[in-house]
């Protein structure tokens, strides 16, 4: 969790999002939603879930991440360079879980600037986006970082997969209607 990420009331996150997708489309970019994780790990597929709700959202955008074709260590690299070749100048909104404290369970951050993948596990990945959201699912503590995929409840996981993906669609909404 980054330091500067913070937690936004839902109604000030997307009035900022509807700002961000207004100036980005003014500035011909293409907003890409990049959901990382794996399905194969209850802890580790708050990003899939997310890309496959808003899949079937239809939502003006390219969302790369899904359950059926998922982002993770070994795609992520090639992933951004099909993005990067695919999608003129794209501006990539990453999703991702996160561990954080106890009383932070189930909390959605919001941050401009890249995500660091994988950092919980110790993974060497690289910085991905020009704004992420982390969903917290589970406590780093007491819990060895690698535990947290096995030992993280399925409710929290859908439940911010709801959020933010009802988010994301609601700013889309809002830009596309104008309305602030």
């Amino acid at each position: 969790m980054s330091a500067q990420s913070r937690e936004y009331e839902t109604e000030t996150l997307l009035q900022l999002l509807q700002s961000m997708l207004t100036d980005m489309e003014e500035s011909g970019r293409t907003l890409v939603i990049f959901c990382i994780g794996s399905d194969r790990y209850v802890g580790d597929s708050l990003g899939p879930l997310v890309g496959t709700m808003l899949t079937r959202f239809s939502i003006p955008s390219p969302v790369y991440g899904t359950l059926e074709t998922p982002i993770h260590a070994f795609n992520l690299k090639p992933t951004l360079k099909a993005i990067q070749k695919t999608h003129r100048d794209p501006f990539i909104m990453t999703v991702d879980a996160a561990l954080g404290k106890q009383d932070a369970v189930g909390s959605i951050l919001f941050n401009t600037g890249p995500l660091t993948p994988g950092k919980a596990l110790e993974k060497m990945l690289p910085e991905v986006g020009d704004c992420h959201f982390q969903g917290i699912v589970n406590s780093a503590d007491p819990l060895p970082s690698s535990q947290f995929l096995n030992d993280t409840r399925l409710y929290t996981v859908m439940t911010l997969a709801e959020r933010i993906s009802a988010i994301i669609q609601e700013a889309h909404i809002r830009k596309e209607a104008g309305t602030l």
